[in-house]
């Protein structure tokens, strides 16, 4: 079939079955644990909850100074997160500038995050539109009402050469960025794999909790490693979630150069305090804090 403007339509995915839908997360799962090396991806999930219940209560975020490897493993154990002040200050991505983007990536295509891209955070249906590294930025220095667009969680491997990330895990994911102006905000969730999170241009706020106060922020599945949660630790709303009082809520500010390491499970939510740019890998092994002692 042809369209009136000779176009061929774009057609839609095939509606799965509850059956085949379940089919389908079921293989995910067993591939994900199996990369991990876990049981399952439940089991993982339950024993690092399990692993939090032991762990010290802290104010703020221990600030370390630079780790090698076997350093880094030794800290990551214990299951807490900490930020690494000026790691990465001088790699060359953090130099360059939004106006860089536009002279020599401006034809990169790239995924906005538009519309009530919060609201919509964990939902299959996210509103998203695809358009070039020139029209986002263009679009972002619109100042629309709303929620500034947001690419979030994007692989831009046109970026990769000029980031120089150390060598801490045995299976690291890809590097994904995250571009956009003030008030851009990633809700409050949680990945089910460790995560080193760099802060290269502007500010960010983060706010953390343990994963086992997961039962006082009623957390939503996404998929078996993604869990988010509704209640907005910026603009709480205890008559809503009344359980969210006793969670043991963590706040900072990631400045450019930053490093901050968010252990599998730990609550999240991050919000540009500025125009930001910021990167991230996830770990693709087994949690640190499950591995067994060297």
């Amino acid at each position: 079939m042809v369209e009136k403007d000779g176009s061929t339509p774009r057609r839609l995915p095939p509606r799965l079955s509850p059956e085949e839908a379940l089919a389908r997360k079921a293989v995910r799962e067993r591939r994900d644990a199996e990369m991990r090396g876990v049981a399952s991806i439940d089991a993982m999930r339950a024993a690092i909850r399990q692993a939090a219940r032991a762990l010290p209560h802290i104010a703020t975020v221990p600030r370390l100074g630079k780790l090698d490897a076997a350093a880094f493993r030794a800290r990551a154990a214990a299951g807490l997160p900490f930020l690494v002040p000026g790691l990465a200050a001088r790699w060359p991505l953090a130099s360059l500038t939004p106006q860089t983007l536009r002279e020599r990536f401006s034809t990169i295509p790239v995924r906005a995050r538009v519309g009530d891209y919060v609201g919509t955070a964990f939902a299959p249906d996210r509103a998203m539109r695809d358009m070039s590294m020139l029209d986002y930025l263009d679009l972002a220095a619109s100042g629309a009402a709303g929620l500034p667009p947001y690419l979030g969680n994007l692989e831009l491997r046109e970026l990769n050469r000029f980031c120089h990330w150390p060598a801490w895990f045995d299976k690291p994911g890809p590097p994904r960025f995250w571009l956009g102006p003030a008030g851009t905000v990633t809700p409050l969730h949680a990945d089910y794999d460790d995560n080193i999170f760099v802060q290269l241009w502007g500010s960010k706020r983060i706010f953390l909790a343990p994963p086992h106060h997961d039962e006082f922020l009623y957390p939503v599945e996404a998929n078996a490693l993604l869990f988010g949660s509704p209640f907005d630790p910026e603009a709480p709303d205890y008559a809503r979630f009344p359980l969210a009082r006793q969670a043991a809520l963590l706040e900072l500010v990631v400045e450019p150069g930053d490093l901050l390491y968010v252990p599998a499970g730990w609550y999240h939510q991050v919000r540009a305090l500025g125009f930001s740019l910021s990167t991230n890998r996830w770990s693709r092994a087994m949690p640190a804090v499950l591995q067994p002692a060297p």
